[in-house]
């Protein structure tokens, strides 16, 4: 089959994959961490747990109930973090042009809500056909409920992910789908190809991708690619 024929979804993490959002969950960790009288730390140390559900990382740096230290970053976060933030350069013209191909979405760590809002303060939620954060009905990007609801919400459709995390690789294990990683966070290639079962793709950045390399995921003569 000619892979143009497809019905293609290249699905978008967040945090350093489509935006910059570094400064916010920084200063919304810490003003948790002061908060509750945990010892601060150190921004390299937060940078590198970006990207894996808040409550975990709390856990790896408290013996306090994450929850609590969660719910005071989320405060912070929604009134002042979330604005604390930029599209990485050339991202908007990407979107506009990819989604002229292929039909696009968001799986995020982000609480649902969250990255909705955050979306749209960036005036980007438009391009997306769904976005999915941590909600009541899925609580990761790795909850075997979101590959149900995927999965019967677009039957007959090939996923394409697109993040810069380890999480995002084992999101695409999870959906038998290539998988395509960036390096504008703070993974190396090594640690998004480690055990990969699926197809992949490693880029410098998002607006690497053209229409070409998606299609070339489904050519039987694929061969995986770094930049």
């Amino acid at each position: 089959m000619n892979p143009k024929n497809k019905n293609i979804i290249l699905s978008f993490d967040l945090d350093y994959t489509l935006i910059d959002n570094t400064e916010g969950i920084l200063n919304s960790f810490k003003f948790a961490l002061e908060k509750h009288n945990v010892p601060k730390l150190d921004d390299d140390s937060i940078k590198k747990m970006i990207g894996i559900p808040l409550n975990e990382m709390f856990l790896r740096v408290s013996g306090l109930d994450p929850s609590i230290l969660s719910a005071s970053f989320r405060k912070f976060y929604a009134e002042k973090g979330i604005y604390q933030v930029k599209l990485y350069s050339g991202v908007y013209d990407k979107l506009n042009d990819l989604r002229k191909y292929f039909l696009l979405g968001v799986i995020t760590s982000k609480k649902e809500e969250m990255a909705i809002k955050l979306l749209k303060f960036l005036k980007i939620d438009h391009f997306f056909d769904y976005i999915f954060g941590e909600s009541e009905q899925v609580k990761s990007k790795l909850d075997l409920k979101l590959k149900s609801i995927l999965l019967s919400r677009y039957p007959n459709h090939d996923f394409v992910i697109v993040g810069d995390h380890p999480n995002d690789k084992l999101l695409s294990e999870m959906l038998n789908c290539p998988f395509i990683g960036v390096l504008t966070g703070h993974h190396q290639k090594e640690q998004l190809i480690k055990k990969s079962n699926e197809k992949y793709l490693i880029l410098e950045k998002m607006i690497n991708i053209d229409k070409n390399l998606i299609f070339s995921f489904f050519d039987d003569n694929f061969n995986d690619i770094d930049d």
